[in-house]
């Protein structure tokens, strides 16, 4: 399986090729692209010298163009598709319907993956992004098992790619309205997920207190590890119940289902990180890299080394193993 890793600066991406990242997707510095925050992403030059240097190196790029366009603005994330291409990226990955014609139109020797943005869950949504727009690879949304997975893949033409490991969203992604309700900054749109100007922490006694955008998301015990401050996983109250909806603030671990994922017939195994530094990276992909290749050559999957590295030092499987409450 092709060990997909994120690179959010040129340094990132360098380090991830270096790891043993098969490939490396990464953005450039606007809002078409769901990491923009200011010092991640990549100009038009580097780019192009990231490209090349991923080539060079046996590795392919591909450029996440995975924001819905503002109506008016379409221009911005065409002229993106276009540079993309220019700099000899080996795919984009797009979500928007309109985006994907644009492309298909403008760009036919340009492969196109569909973001997990989109959230295609189902072979029928799946089919249709492939015979309408001739996409070749699809990222399955976090919210499936892996049988659920296998069943996706019997009735599909196209490579499925999933993730592994990283921040883990919980809800069906391209849907993030709480956010953009909070803060007034779509990650879909924007792509800004908890914008840095609208977090505040304050000591409330024996507690760290979390906010995004005024709400209070998150109260840890003093000394505890503090989860990212994202309202999606904050707590809720729900009727006499207080905690959270789907899984516990912690980061997204596969690392032991990835025989049954190759299985399933996973093309592409995803990890999450673009905001995360370059030392980060490069030990993540290090760690995937081993167990992707000990699982081709049928050797038992090397022992996790990653678990103080998630998020809250703690890791689930997600809806992998389908234990929402």
């Amino acid at each position: 399986m092709e060990l997909v890793c994120p690179a959010g600066t040129p340094a990132a991406l360098r380090a991830a090729v270096q790891a043993g990242a098969h490939a490396v997707y990464c953005g450039f510095a606007d809002e078409t692209n769901a990491r923009n925050f200011p010092g991640l992403n990549f100009s038009r030059e580097e780019m192009a010298a990231g490209v090349a240097h991923a080539h060079a190196n046996g590795a392919k790029v591909l450029v996440a163009i995975n924001t819905f366009p503002r109506a008016g603005s379409e221009d911005l994330w065409h002229r993106a598709v276009a540079d993309a291409e220019s700099a000899g990226a080996d795919a984009v990955i797009l979500a928007d319907l309109g985006l994907l014609a644009h492309a298909a139109e403008h760009h036919p020797r340009l492969r196109r993956h569909l973001s997990v943005q989109a959230a295609a869950a189902n072979p029928d949504a799946i089919n249709f992004y492939a015979e309408a727009f001739g996409v070749r690879r699809v990222v399955l949304p976090r919210v499936l098992t892996v049988e659920e997975i296998a069943a996706i893949n019997r009735d599909i033409d196209v490579e499925t790619e999933v993730f592994v490991f990283g921040g883990l969203c919980v809800m069906a992604e391209g849907r993030c309205s709480l956010s953009s309700y909070a803060t007034g900054r779509s990650p879909n749109m924007n792509g800004v997920c908890s914008p840095a100007s609208h977090v505040a922490y304050a000591e409330e006694g024996d507690e760290l207190a979390a906010r995004l955008g005024g709400f209070t998301i998150h109260r840890t015990p003093k000394g505890a590890p503090a989860p990212y401050p994202t309202l999606c996983k904050g707590a809720f109250v729900s009727g006499d119940q207080t905690g959270h909806v789907f899984e516990d603030p912690v980061s997204l671990d596969a690392t032991r289902l990835i025989p049954a994922l190759a299985k399933a017939g996973v093309s592409a195994l995803k990890i999450e990180g673009r905001q995360r530094s370059r030392a980060y990276v490069a030990e993540v992909v290090r760690s995937f890299r081993a167990a992707v290749e000990a699982q081709a050559a049928g050797r038992p999957l090397p022992e996790a080394t990653l678990a103080k590295l998630t998020e809250g030092q703690a890791a689930t499987t997600g809806a992998y193993a389908k234990i929402w409450r």
